[in-house]
């Protein structure tokens, strides 16, 4: 655990187009935590849109831990059994990103964005929605760039961040010993614009008050928005 103060984000950073092949890609850093993030774009929209004449595209994602990811291996996935924590944490990155992405922009395009952990310490769903929301928006330049599509439909950026409580001190970006040892912890996604797409909330040890859950949602939001200027500089916007 590295020491910093209460409302301080853990070391932060983008290594863009870390992979040669998708259309996007980055290597995302939150402290320890690393995970990498690719877009690839597919022609053709989803069958169920084409069924109902939906017009244009879609964006899904996939998350993984790699099995060298955390201290003891982690299987991977095979024979049928699914990961349901997995599964839960994929389909959160993909309604984040599809909540600022103008699906009828991007046509007819299905792009997957692939998070994959590489070092596992604390807040890997917060990680990959911001370096997701990264390597879907390079994707999108790269196809208006490639004259596939008129504008990079992406109306504003996104991130995510963990807020918890210890000892009645509201902490920002739980690294694994912090998110461990907490009374409550709280992941939220937000836009750019401070619009929320997700709270997630849960009491350890005690219940939590509204006002405390205030506090969280104002902490929070004070990271994401300097996540989001990162992100931006990044990406050169």
């Amino acid at each position: 655990m590295t020491l910093r103060a209460h409302d301080e984000l853990r070391n932060l950073t983008f290594d863009i187009g870390f992979q040669k092949h998708p259309k996007g890609s980055v290597l995302v850093g939150f402290g320890n935590t690393r995970v990498l993030c690719s877009a690839s774009v597919q022609p053709g929209a989803p069958r169920w849109k084409v069924a109902q004449d939906v017009p244009g595209g879609w964006v899904t994602s996939e998350y993984y831990m790699l099995p060298g990811s955390t201290n003891s291996r982690k299987s991977r996935p095979s024979g049928g059994k699914v990961d349901s924590r997995g599964v839960e944490i994929q389909r959160l990155i993909g309604r984040s990103l599809r909540a600022v992405v103008d699906m009828e922009a991007i046509g007819p395009n299905s792009i997957y964005v692939d998070c994959d952990v590489i070092d596992a310490d604390g807040g890997t769903r917060c990680a990959s929605i911001t370096g997701g929301a990264v390597a879907l928006y390079q994707a999108l330049r790269t196809l208006k760039d490639e004259g596939e599509i008129d504008i990079i439909p992406m109306t504003e950026m996104i991130a995510a961040v963990s807020v918890g409580i210890k000892n009645g001190e509201v902490i920002l970006d739980l690294d694994y010993a912090l998110d461990s040892t907490v009374d409550v912890d709280m992941n939220i996604v937000m836009t750019e614009s401070g619009k929320l797409v997700e709270v997630q909330g849960t009491a350890e040890e005690q219940a939590f008050t509204r006002d405390q859950m205030n506090q969280m949602l104002d902490l929070a939001e004070k990271g994401i928005k300097e996540i989001i200027a990162a992100q931006k500089k990044a990406l050169g916007i």
